[in-house]
């Protein structure tokens, strides 16, 4: 396949929109504009996105075949897609997507022989408050129900455009790709005025009705600027300085403990513990390593709460004493072979596969009590 000219040079338009050195963001909208020209982004395509990124061609297939947008075999001009997810199917579109299935004689990702249609069912099309909803090139029909779904794709295959419940009229899915791809819709009437539906505007109007909103909310507040902002929070934050209590003087008095005594010097607060100042010039990581496994080169007696342990006669560890240890251990197990977990003998596997084949044990126990006392064994 050969682009065109005109791709080549939309491509090159979508390309100076990056930085140069982070051309490789450009790689979602580049899909869409190879799929503008062929219905689908072909293994072409793929080369073609990878020829001007500079990629491979496993780099653009991977980002390819990761959104369900980006279609790897050719499609119809008109993508039907029914929300079969939760809240859609239980309000029917179970049934829409199972009717227009029958009608059109396709399944989920085929295409009409005429090659006008293509089905899909979605896990969900984000508007739960219109369901069942369906989309055609991605613009809504909501609230349909199986025979105005089948209106819908009858009007599609005789050549009309139906108007959606929101949005512009109806457009090819070539044509759709090239505003995914980041270009305007120069069709007359590509552009719709229209607001929200009711369902949607719900939640505001009980919002309204009940009076709840947001404390101090002014939506006529000018958003300001960065310099307006950090000005503001600088001064938030000096404000909150100044209201803090001024810090409370330790008394001169000695304070006294629990038991009548004098605390140490420092001990305003009552604590009797010494203040111990951890060791700083390691990693906190590799002084917990130390502290749970020390030895006489890496002990930290300082860390807090903790001091290196001794043995009866009051040595500490010697160093390398954790190396012989854990090299006894080793020497110990036997390792794992191929076809048994390690610490499993052959004599046990036999004694439990001979049991089980018995279907009894000795004390006349059914087959499946001596699976139980195997498995106690």
């Amino acid at each position: 396949m050969t682009f065109t000219d005109t791709t080549r040079e939309r491509a090159r338009e979508i390309i100076a929109r990056y930085p140069a050195d982070r051309s490789r963001s450009a790689l979602l909208p580049l899909l869409h504009l190879v799929q503008a020209e062929e219905g689908y982004v072909s293994p072409a395509g793929v080369a073609f996105c990878a020829e001007v990124l500079g990629l491979n061609k496993a780099q653009v297939g991977a980002v390819a075949t990761f959104y369900t947008m980006y279609k790897r075999k050719p499609t119809g001009d008109f993508l039907v897609s029914v929300c079969t997810n939760t809240m859609c199917n239980v309000l029917g579109g179970q049934e829409v997507y199972d009717t227009l299935s029958e009608h059109l004689g396709v399944g989920h990702d085929e295409t009409t022989a005429d090659g006008t249609i293509t089905l899909e069912h979605a896990e969900c099309l984000a508007a739960c408050d219109y369901g069942p909803v369906m989309t055609v090139n991605y613009d809504f029909f909501d609230g349909v129900d199986a025979s105005t779904a089948v209106g819908v794709v009858d009007e599609l295959r005789a050549g009309g455009r139906p108007m959606p419940t929101r949005g512009a009229r109806l457009c090819t899915l070539k044509e759709m790709a090239v505003q995914l791809a980041g270009f305007a819709d120069e069709r007359d009437g590509a552009v719709a005025d229209g607001g929200p539906g009711e369902p949607t505007l719900r939640g505001l109007r009980l919002a309204q009705q009940h009076g709840v909103s947001v404390p101090g909310f002014d939506p006529n507040t000018p958003i300001r600027s960065k310099a307006e902002a950090d000005k503001a929070a600088a001064e938030a934050k000096a404000k909150a300085e100044a209201a803090k209590p001024a810090p409370v003087e330790a008394s001169a008095a000695p304070v006294k403990g629990g038991d009548g005594a004098s605390a140490p010097t420092g001990a305003a607060t009552g604590s009797t513990a010494p203040d111990v100042k951890a060791p700083d010039d390691k990693s906190p990581q590799v002084r917990t390593a130390e502290t749970r496994q020390p030895d006489a080169d890496t002990a930290v007696p300082d860390a807090p709460g903790t001091k290196a342990p001794a043995d009866r006669s009051g040595t500490a560890p010697q160093a390398g004493d954790a190396r012989s240890a854990e090299a006894a251990g080793v020497a110990a197990n036997v390792p794992a072979g191929d076809g048994k977990p390690a610490g499993d003998e052959a004599g046990a596997q036999e004694r439990n596969l001979t049991e089980a084949k018995a279907g009894t044990d000795a004390d006349g126990a059914g087959p499946a009590d001596a699976n139980e006392t195997g498995a106690q064994k």
